[in-house]
């Protein structure tokens, strides 16, 4: 039997389950996740092996109106995943029944290319038939999808139909991956990611978009089974940092006790983490800090 494999980009606006539908469909944590937008700001790439196929799924920042170079950036990565890659997955949350203007911007990008598209229709747990009926039909009179499948991305209800379809979709090609790979991402930038994560989760609104972490060392004890990893944490203003650190150091130890358990979860191994905060005013608008924390073009 041919082996068949390709790259399929995932895209969506803010915070319509793009993340969570990867790791619905890798059956394990990859990718963070929040009820926060704009949480992706990378490409990430994750790897779904199995004996005939390899399907390697691009986990994108939401599409959405840039305000600063970092959401330039995010904006930027997440159209040119749109190039060279076997599929695309738009996955939308609006159940309104019409296609609304964070839909419609996306679709115009879409007739830009050839690359066959299918519509993942999200939150089947919450939503009644006729309302996904409509959804449907008012996205299918708008763009010629190669297939339109409901899903709910949390309880993986139409997921195995919709990774289906994509693995029928794949052309014949050679395993790009290992067969015991599942991410391309380094572990230092895991564990930077694990620390946003829990920041997003943890404190205020106001403070999430301005906070990036940076792992300054990442080193394994040599007559121990441990890890040590030392993190600074930059947010743009000297309020935001105290409401990282809380009163006592209580919301920082709090992020870094959640972080540790996600990344022993990972690593295998204990974890020593070390977090420090640090403010850099404006620092998404500075394109080396941004470099510095791995937004680079």
């Amino acid at each position: 039997m041919s082996f068949q494999s390709g790259f399929i980009t995932i895209i969506g606006r803010p915070n319509t389950g793009k993340s969570t539908l990867i790791n619905q469909i890798m059956g394990e944590k990859l990718v963070i996740i929040s009820d926060k937008p704009q949480t992706t700001r990378n490409v990430i790439r994750v790897i779904l092996t199995g004996e005939n196929s390899q399907l390697i799924f691009l986990d994108t920042p939401g599409m959405h109106r840039p305000r600063t170079k970092l959401g330039e950036y995010m904006v930027d990565i997440a159209n040119q995943s749109l190039d060279g890659v076997d599929a695309v997955v738009l996955i939308t949350d609006d159940l309104s029944g019409r296609v609304g203007p964070g839909d419609q911007h996306i679709i115009e990008q879409l007739e830009k290319v050839k690359t066959p598209v299918i519509l993942a229709v999200n939150k089947t747990d919450t939503t009644p038939k006729m309302n996904l009926l409509k959804v449907m039909d008012a996205f299918g009179k708008a763009y010629n999808f190669k297939d339109i499948i409901p899903i709910s991305a949390l309880t993986g209800d139409g997921v195995a139909q919709l990774v289906s379809t994509l693995r029928e979709m794949m052309p014949e090609g050679p395993m790009y991956f290992p067969q015991d790979y599942v991410t391309d991402q380094p572990e230092r930038q895991i564990a930077a990611e694990y620390i946003r994560e829990k920041i997003l989760q943890l404190t205020r609104d106001e403070v999430p978009h301005g906070t990036g972490v940076e792992i300054m060392s990442f080193e394994e004890r040599e007559d121990q089974d441990m890890i040590d990893i030392q993190a600074d944490i930059y947010c743009e203003r000297d309020s935001h940092k105290g409401m990282i650190i809380g009163k006592g150091g209580a919301m920082l130890k709090q992020i870094g006790t959640k972080a540790r358990e996600d990344l022993e979860l990972l690593l295998g191994c204990k974890v020593n983490l070390k977090l420090f905060v640090k403010v850099r005013e404006n620092w998404r608008n500075s394109q080396s800090v941004m470099n510095t924390l791995g937004y680079r073009k």
